[in-house]
């Protein structure tokens, strides 16, 4: 006699065939990884929030209005005619933005290379490095994304944005974020021993662009000798950006579609330096 079977149970879960498995993951290996990244996000969600979103709020808070009540009581000329508030708020969501970015794209990257060896996993199924590095990639940026809405919804709340276009600060912020942060997350995948590099980026990097790329007062008030700070920084093509969207900043067109440029290359160059650094990496 042949052993027969016990029927399944309705709606029981079932194993696909390697093939099948091997041919999803091939298809859709980076959708997989950017899951695996976003549930790991998931189990500290709420530093996440306290971080991406608590501090910019209280720098908004602190310097949009308690500041601002000191330097709008002498005139909004030096701001292209607009409130202390408005002005800096764009330059607050992409500030977020990039500083997350910069988080996301070095410890977490160098901990699936070295520290936790993360990424090997996922490699030693058909998923190829360039899914894993577009995994990392695409939940970053709905973190990014996530994130800036959330913030854009605090400067509403304060008041701080009333074009008909402010709503896009949300993509510019990701964006700005995207184009220091890829480059930033090639060189990641470059380092073998952690001598501390990540630190001096942070120290020497981050915190000067935020300080120098026209976030508190505009760029043009520097002195000339430190104005190309600036004109390099993501975080100042994203603030000038931003403002233009935010409350109609004034510029010429020529200069809007520079910033866009700087943006964009910047995130796909990174992008392409990620992709060959983990195929590098990984012996591919």
């Amino acid at each position: 006699m042949t052993e027969q079977r016990a029927p399944r149970p309705a709606g029981a879960l079932h194993a696909h065939s390697p093939q099948v498995a091997a041919a999803k993951a091939r298809r859709w290996g980076a959708f997989y990884h950017a899951e695996q990244v976003l549930r790991v996000m998931k189990n500290y969600s709420w530093s996440i929030l306290m971080y991406s979103v608590g501090q910019p709020v209280a720098y908004l808070f602190a310097m949009g209005i308690g500041l601002a009540s000191l330097v709008d009581s002498q005139g909004a000329a030096a701001f292209g005619g607009v409130s202390y508030l408005a002005f800096i708020a764009p330059a607050l969501l992409v500030s977020a933005a990039v500083m997350t970015a910069a988080n996301e794209f070095t410890f977490p990257v160098m901990a699936g290379f070295k520290w936790r060896r993360t990424y090997y996993g996922p490699h030693a199924t058909p998923l190829t490095p360039e899914q894993i590095a577009a995994g990392h990639i695409m939940a970053v940026t709905l973190r990014l994304l996530v994130q800036s809405a959330i913030y854009f919804a605090a400067v509403a709340v304060f008041g701080a944005s009333s074009g008909s276009w402010a709503w896009a600060g949300i993509l510019v912020a990701t964006l700005a974020g995207l184009s220091f942060g890829l480059p930033l997350m090639a060189y990641s995948a470059s380092i073998t021993e952690d001598k501390g590099q990540f630190a001096l980026v942070m120290r020497l990097v981050v915190m000067p662009l935020f300080l120098f790329s026209g976030t508190f007062f505009p760029l043009d008030t520097l002195p000339p000798g430190v104005r190309w700070i600036g004109w390099i920084s993501p975080i100042w093509h994203g603030t000038e950006l931003g403002r233009v969207v935010s409350y109609g900043y004034q510029e010429p067109l020529l200069l809007t579609l520079v910033h866009v440029a700087v943006l964009a290359g910047l995130a796909v160059l990174g992008w392409n330096l990620t992709q060959r650094r983990f195929t590098k990496r990984m012996g591919q």
